[in-house]
Parts: C-alpha cells; structure tokens; sequence
C-alpha cells in the first residue's frame, strides 16, 4: 500500500468561490521526504514535511495560486501525480524527487509526457555529496534547479514558479 500524504491549498473570493483562472502548482516530495525533522537533521534540518509544505501554500497563497502536495515513498504514485497533474492543467510542478532524481528514467519520462514546467528542488547541496548524488535525470529538462537552500529552496521554488507560469485565460 503507498504510504502518501496530499493535500490542496485553494485560492477562494470574499465569498468562499473558486477563483477562476488561478494559477496551480503541484509538490511533489519523494521517498524518505516523510521522515524530515528526524532524519539526519544535521543535513536536513529539524523541519517537518508538514512544516515545508504549510511554509509553501502560505507563500503560494501570498501570490494567488493554488498548491497541491503529495508525498511518497512509491515511485508509482509519484508518476501517477505527475500525469494527473498535466490532466488537470497544473502550470507548474515542483520536485524532490529524493534519490529517485539519481536512478528514475520512469520520473523523467512522465516530467516529459506531463510537458509541465518543474522546478528540481534539493534541501542539501547534491553537488557536495556522494558522487553518486552529482547525476540527476532531471536537472536537463528541468526549468529550474534549486539545490543546498535548506528549507528555504521549497519557498524560493513556490516564488520562482509563480513568477515564471503565466496567468491562464480568463
């Protein structure tokens, strides 16, 4: 059974109303993402998922947008979300994929199908890590890639995405 965690952020009139042609953003968070604020929090930081991801729809609600995330440790799920997200007209994704960024040719190739924008998003500095770490399959097709901010790169991503999609049609 996948062990996930979604939930959506909507962006509402005065009234409580959907608001028409607000802008969407899908997180997206990989395996072992659940365990943050207790595992190694020398490299990761003492911040819950729950922590990153209120931090994320607060900010994408500061500019209007929608955010919907979903945590996984099932690379399945995790493609299964990315074509949702292409069905369902999300302007952006953003990804940490975790160690699935070093060995998924299945993620890529959804990121690809999805012909969504996606933001590549790293708490730790791959780059000063484990050599293995160094080779992402995302980075190249990537909008963008943020790596070694801490907590911080998700907020950082959230405001990114937000400036780079263009409103939809009204």
């Amino acid at each position: 059974m996948a062990s996930a965690s979604s939930s959506a952020a909507a962006i509402v009139d005065k009234a409580g109303a959907p608001l028409a042609g607000a802008k969407s953003i899908v997180l997206l968070h990989g395996p072992n993402l659940n365990l943050l604020g207790t595992r190694e929090p020398e490299k990761y930081g003492t911040e819950t998922l729950d922590d990153i991801v209120n931090r994320a729809k607060a900010q994408a609600s500061s500019m209007g947008i929608k955010l919907d995330a979903l945590q996984s440790n099932h690379e399945g799920v995790i493609i299964d979300r990315i074509h949702q997200a292409r069905s369902d007209g999300a302007d952006a994704i953003i990804l940490n994929a975790g160690a699935w960024t070093h060995t998924s040719v299945a993620i890529r190739d959804a990121l690809l199908a999805a012909d969504v924008p996606f933001v590549e998003v790293h708490i730790t500095n791959v780059h000063a890590r484990e050599k293995f770490r160094h080779h992402s399959y995302l980075s190249d097709k990537a909008t963008g890639v943020i790596a070694g901010l801490g907590t911080y790169g998700y907020v950082a991503a959230v405001d990114f995405a937000a400036r780079y999609i263009k409103p939809k049609a009204k």
